[in-house]
């Protein structure tokens, strides 16, 4: 019990110091808990052996994840998918192994050695990519989306790659020591290696086609027909605690088909999320299995860069850097063409090459399969475990790559040429979003005529269809300016989603019209000021007059009349505008409100003058009353 506490103490405080700092200098959490990993392991040896059992567990997080990936994608969506399942995913699995099958050869290794370590190398880290993809927030991205669909493929690629592998077999290998390191994951939870049950054992071909079909029907069936069912009778229960269970259950009943029939859990968590993507019990199990996807991730991470071999790395650490360079630079250069065909261009072509250009922890998989069957010899097997995990510590860097590239280079999207603007009018609203489209439905059904400015093809073509003429083109442009009127506008209303873009329209439009009035969008309160001291005249806070409403119905349901809840609400907003007027003249840009004396002094004072004018308002309706 006390060495499970120490080493669940070292572990903890290796990831609580590491990850905050590493996400701190905008390294992303992946290589802190890379970095955290070598620390406790390799350099200062405060973990040891239990490394490679934890890693086992920690896998887990990854067949989490997909879980909760498949949970967000419907089944129409999968399908939908399809065509970058087979032609991208299959293309790229395919290009990488023939490659680096093809420099394997050149370097004297035997055709089916060769072949065998084209299959092991060209697989992704699932793990490392999603997570660092889902804190960028680049999933949603073309270059993410593609990204998503090649790891899927590969994981699908890992049953057939595991049955044919044993074909390779060399008639011989000698046995040569070794640190166990290369066996690690021979059983783990990806389905590689030898389980102690197993409903596949033994059967004809024929037989176990029926049986892994069958378990996969059986998950689709459950997740139709039974889990709303089981989740009400839980929810019957009212304890909370029973709604995490249950989703552990799941995905570990699901973990622990897969592997009695050969499959990767990994694919069938995946399979059984996209069942349940319908499912009105969704969120529930997504906010239940987020904390224990993130906690299992981390320590993979970490288990990964503690099971690195040092002392075989410092033999020959030039070959092996190199040589893990040489995957990542082979795989990214596949990568990049293979995006280009498939119209991935600028930002999302280089998401998509760097991204997955280092081999990944499936690779330990194959590795420890291969081994066993006397495919790959033991001693090319470890040199290849550390080229693994060196891909995989260079990764982070790699995103890090990415993101000056996407500084400098656009999406890689023709821009269209901006419309010849041929109307004019007293309103100008530039940007026909969420936000802009209210103010112009109102504007033009009172009998107004607007000119409408957006620099979204899609939301101008869409317009159009409803029968609402708008024009194409930056609304920052001067040039699109004076030819919408501007010169002789009465009101322009800047109402863009980018913050930037509208402080910068309202500053050049007071520049040229010191007599316009302006109708801006803020994305905050700080939003506000900058806008105050570019010359905004009216300033629209984006979610300020629905979050009032929403407050004047709890207002209305705790026990006041509606009367008395519309006068809170008005003396809310009255005072609200005022406090934002003197509290715009104290905020210094750049200075974060939090280091400003004089701000928070204000601020305070009035928000004790707000308390005060509505304790009041109470006060005389309670006479009224009485």
């Amino acid at each position: 019990m006390d060495d499970f506490l120490y080493q669940a103490s070292i572990y903890l405080a290796a990831a609580v110091i590491a990850v905050p700092l590493s996400a701190r200098l905008g390294l992303g959490s992946v290589l802190g808990y890379l970095a955290a990993g070598i620390v406790i392991g390799p350099v200062f040896g405060l973990v040891g052996a239990e490394t490679e059992s934890l890693q086992h567990v920690a896998e887990f997080g990854v067949v989490m994840m997909l879980f909760l990936i498949g949970l967000e994608l419907e089944p129409r969506a999968l399908w939908d998918m399809r065509d970058r399942l087979l032609g991208l995913g299959g293309l790229q699995v395919g290009l990488s192994t023939a490659a680096i099958a093809g420099v394997a050869m050149y370097a004297n290794h035997p055709w089916s050695v060769a072949l065998a370590v084209g299959l092991t190398l060209s697989l992704s880290s699932t793990a490392i990519v999603l997570q660092t993809l889902s804190e960028k927030g680049l999933m949603r991205t073309n270059g993410g989306r593609a990204t998503f669909s090649v790891l899927l493929t590969q994981d699908i690629a890992v049953i057939p790659i595991l049955a044919f592998l044993p074909l390779l077999a060399l008639p011989a290998i000698p046995h040569i020591e070794n640190d166990g390191s290369i066996d690690r994951a021979a059983k783990d939870l990806h389905g590689a290696g030898h389980h102690s049950l197993s409903l596949v054992e033994g059967l004809p071909g024929w037989a176990v086609t029926l049986v892994t079909l069958g378990a996969i029907a059986f998950v689709i069936l459950a997740g139709v027909y039974l889990t709303r069912p089981l989740f009400r009778f839980i929810h019957a229960t009212r304890l909370r605690e029973m709604y995490t269970a249950l989703a552990l259950m799941i995905v570990v009943g699901i973990s622990f088909l897969m592997t009695l029939v050969g499959l990767s859990p990994a694919l069938g968590a995946f399979l059984a999320g996209v069942v349940l993507a319908s499912s009105e019990f969704r969120h529930e199990m997504e906010s239940d299995l987020e904390p224990f996807k993130g906690l299992f991730l981390g320590l993979f991470f970490i288990t990964v860069g503690a099971g690195i071999d040092v002392a075989y790395f410092f033999n020959d650490p030039l070959e092996l850097i190199g040589l893990a360079l040489l995957v990542i630079l082979t795989k990214g250069i596949i990568l990049y063409v293979v995006g280009r065909a498939f119209n991935l261009r600028g930002r999302d072509q280089w998401l998509f090459a760097l991204g997955l250009a280092q081999a990944g922890e499936f690779g330990f998989v194959l590795l420890a399969f291969s081994t066993q069957q006397n495919v790959i010899p033991p001693d090319l097997s470890q040199k290849l475990l550390m080229i693994i995990a060196l891909t995989m510590l260079i990764t982070p860097l790699l995103f890090i790559i990415y993101d000056v590239l996407s500084r400098r280079i656009g999406d890689g999207t023709p821009t269209p040429e901006p419309d010849e603007i041929d109307e004019k009018g007293p309103v100008i609203i530039a940007g026909i979003g969420r936000f802009g489209q209210i103010v112009n439905r109102l504007v033009r059904a009172s009998g107004l005529k607007t000119v409408v400015l957006d620099h979204d093809i899609e939301t101008v073509q869409l317009m159009r269809r409803f029968g609402v003429k708008g024009f194409l083109g930056d609304p920052t442009r001067p040039e699109l300016l004076r030819a919408a009127g501007l010169e002789k506008a009465t009101v322009l209303v800047a109402a863009m989603d980018d913050p930037k873009q509208v402080t910068r329209l309202v500053s050049y439009a007071r520049r040229q019209r010191p007599d316009l009035h302006i109708v801006a969008r803020a994305r905050d309160r700080t939003h506000v000021y900058e806008l105050y001291q570019a010359g905004a005249n009216d300033i629209v806070r984006e979610m300020f007059d629905s979050s009032l409403r929403a407050g004047r119905y709890v207002l209305e349901n705790t026990g006041l009349s509606e009367y008395e809840a519309a006068q809170a609400e008005q003396t809310f907003y009255h005072h609200d505008r005022t406090s934002v007027r003197e509290l715009a003249e104290l905020w210094i840009p750049g200075m974060p409100t939090g280091e400003n004396k004089k701000y928070i002094e204000r601020a305070q004072q009035l928000e004790k003058d707000l308390e005060t004018e509505l304790l009041e308002l109470a006060e005389k309706h309670a006479k009224k009353s009485a």
